[in-house]
């Protein structure tokens, strides 16, 4: 198991297990809010499948959702300055009907 240590004015050592450190692929996030939480479900489209899925719900206070809003604004800049802008194909997204559409394929 691989630890971190973060080193601020104090330090909290985080454990990282195996699996969680290999990650879950989604491609689109979904963000609901109540008065005392922010729910984020990461959903995995696929095409040619009609029903995506959930693969992970992370629950957030207020306060935690806005220090990661703005710790994804910093990061984003960060990349951006390294790699150039982050293209955005159209200002809105819409979700695809029917799967991604196009001819599906085989593997």
């Amino acid at each position: 198991m691989e630890q971190q240590n973060f080193n601020n004015d104090s330090s909290i050592d985080v454990e990282l297990s195996e699996e969680i450190a290999e990650g879950i692929y989604a491609n689109l996030a979904m963000i609901a809010h109540s008065n005392s939480e922010f729910i984020v479900d990461f959903i995995r489209l696929m095409p040619g499948v009609p029903k995506a899925k959930v693969k992970s719900r992370i629950i957030l206070t207020p306060e935690h959702a806005k220090r990661l809003l703005l710790a994804l604004k910093e990061n984003i800049r960060k990349y951006e300055e390294s790699f150039g802008p982050i293209s955005q194909p159209d200002d809105t997204f819409r979700f695809p009907s029917g799967g991604f559409g196009g001819p599906v394929g085989e593997a």
